[in-house]
């Protein structure tokens, strides 16, 4: 059993932003040291009554987490007195605000291994949720539920967030509690690098949206959008989120995106195991030791990792690269997103290929793309050009890159059938998640129960 990390207030403080450019750079991995993580949310719901599971109780999150802790091998981690999440052998489980249940996945070298991993985690919590009566749904957006039904996690920082985000837009207490991802990390070898891939893959993301759209479906009725959980985060806070227009700018770096995570404002400082709301104010002040909530304590390093997930950009930097656009989706599916992102990022060609489709596209290009694949999937258009034809180029390129990277896995040459339930979806020109809501409707006759079951893991 372990608690959650702690901060350490002895630490020596940030002097310059010199410091945390060489943070960025510290990422940077020769080639065959790159890895693959893959982070994947699910709602947990009750079989019997289709509401999503409480923290406690017999049937509740809490009782999933420690029996996983007692049976599995995995070690609980603890805030307070409550588990709020599980670690393994560089692997984690965390709880998002709602109850949604995330594996972020260790550091593997091949997409293979990381699915591998992601059957080995569901299977092991399908064991112990099955007895409980409780299941994981896989979908972009909670197709049935209020927000009001929805429990709240025992973690302080997102009871911050919650009294903040309504501060900030419209729908960011849905994005909160109501919304599921996956996502893939990846490595870089260089700053040069690094702005090479976040470039290709942020122009792409809205792409990879599109491919993923899965949320099609809000309170049980048709939203009209193929992505409602891509248009949330259109209205959740403009300092956090979106395309990231500087990172197309002539000389954008390390140093440019560590101006900008400056410029992002706070969330929370931990001190002595307690999170410290200083909602709104300003890591540059923090620094200099003129946090109005703190007067005279200075930032460290370990501040600045805490900042750093705080942003939610579509691609996010750390000491790796964050690819956030894709909905969450069934068991089958979940694999796809790192084989699309190892295709187009890990293999030079392939890299230089992907941005040639979107290197002329200009800053309003990319914003109208961002809306515009969420609302309409496959259908919509740059230029003349539709959205699926660009998707469809764009898995020809990764999978060309995965045929170069020649892993093998116990089944396969490569890993290049991963890309499979993506190009049968891009080639139908019909998302997930406008697929999701004609079936409901026409074939299920608007039963949420059907639905749930079709789609439970």
């Amino acid at each position: 059993m372990t608690t959650a990390k702690a901060q350490d207030a002895d630490a020596a403080p940030i002097e310059n932003i010199a410091q945390l450019t060489a943070y960025f750079a510290s990422g940077s991995k020769p080639k065959d040291q790159w890895r693959i993580g893959t982070e994947h949310e699910k709602f947990v719901f009750c079989r019997k009554s289709l509401k999503p599971a409480a923290y406690e109780g017999e049937s509740g999150i809490r009782a999933i987490l420690e029996t996983m802790a007692n049976t599995t091998g995995w070690d609980l981690v603890m805030e307070g007195n409550y588990p709020i999440g599980l670690t393994c052998d560089g692997a984690s489980v965390s709880l998002e605000p709602g109850g949604q249940f995330e594996l972020s996945g260790a550091p593997l070298e091949t997409v293979h291994e990381t699915c591998d991993e992601v059957h080995a985690h569901l299977a092991a919590v399908k064991k112990i949720a099955d007895p409980m009566g409780v299941a994981f749904l896989g979908m972009g957006h909670a197709p049935t539920w209020k927000r009001s039904e929805i429990p709240f996690m025992p973690k302080a920082r997102y009871d911050i967030m919650r009294r903040y985000m309504p501060l900030r837009g419209d729908l960011g207490l849905d994005m909160m509690h109501r919304t599921c991802t996956i996502q893939v990390n990846l490595d870089y070898a260089s700053e040069a690098d690094m702005v090479a891939k976040f470039r290709t893959s942020l122009a792409l993301q809205p792409i990879a949206t599109a491919l993923f759209a899965n949320s099609g479906l809000v309170e049980g009725k048709n939203t009209g959008w193929a992505s409602w959980r891509a248009h949330i985060w259109t209205d959740t806070d403009p300092d956090r989120t979106g395309l990231l227009d500087f990172v197309f700018e002539d000389g954008f770096g390390f140093e440019r995106y560590a101006e900008y995570m400056l410029d992002v404002p706070m969330y929370f400082v931990r001190r002595e195991g307690r999170y410290i709301d200083v909602a709104g104010q300003s890591f540059r002040d923090f620094i200099e030791g003129k946090l109005p909530a703190l007067p005279g304590v200075r930032a460290t390093m370990s501040d600045w990792e805490d900042h750093l997930s705080t942003a939610f950009p579509e691609v996010r930097l750390k000491t790796f690269l964050e690819m956030r656009g894709a909905d969450a989706g069934p068991w089958s599916r979940i694999c796809a997103l790192p084989a699309l992102w190892v295709g187009l990022l890990y293999d030079d060609t392939a890299c230089a290929a992907a941005w040639d489709i979107a290197k002329g596209w200009s800053q309003e290009t990319r914003e109208a793309l961002r809306s515009d694949a969420a609302q309409f999937g496959f259908k919509a258009k740059v230029g003349k050009r539709s959205v699926q034809e660009i998707a469809l180029e764009t898995l020809d390129i990764a999978q060309a890159g995965l045929k170069r990277r020649a892993r093998p896995g116990k089944r396969d040459a490569d890993e290049t059938s991963f890309l499979d339930p993506l190009r049968e979806i891009a080639e139908s020109g019909v998302t997930m998640g406008e697929h999701t809501v004609d079936h409901v409707f026409n074939d299920l006759g608007g039963d949420p129960r059907a639905l749930f079951e079709e789609c439970a893991f």
